[in-house]
């Protein structure tokens, strides 16, 4: 088993910065993939950033340039600096883990954009 706990969301002025961090715990070994997703209500939930145990990374082209995912192995956390926020990156945001071909989520954080 593995848990997500997700922290760093909150409201923020457009074009403001807020960095999301995911604190893994239990059986964090093999963990191949983590990423985060987004999702507003309605909707589904929506790939934001991945990065590999190889520290490969993927971007959804609408945080390209903005959002920079990274991972501290030692720490067994998961970080998002979101940078230059707009209204529309407003979701709540879950934390994913791929260990041995099982999913884990987090239980989401809410980030708000809004003057």
């Amino acid at each position: 088993q593995v848990q997500l706990v997700e922290s760093g969301g909150g409201l923020v002025q457009p074009g403001g910065s807020l960095r999301l961090s995911c604190a893994a715990s239990g059986s964090i070994a093999s963990i191949s993939v983590m990423g985060w997703y987004r999702q507003t209500p309605g909707k589904q939930r929506d790939l934001v950033a991945t990065i590999t145990s190889g520290a490969s990374t993927n971007y959804a082209d609408s945080v390209k340039g903005r959002f920079t995912i990274s991972r501290d192995n030692a720490k067994s956390t998961l970080y998002l600096q979101m940078n230059s926020l707009k209204p529309e990156d407003t979701a709540v945001y879950y934390c994913k883990a791929i260990r041995l071909g099982r999913l884990y989520w987090g239980q989401g954080t809410q980030v708000t954009v809004s003057s």
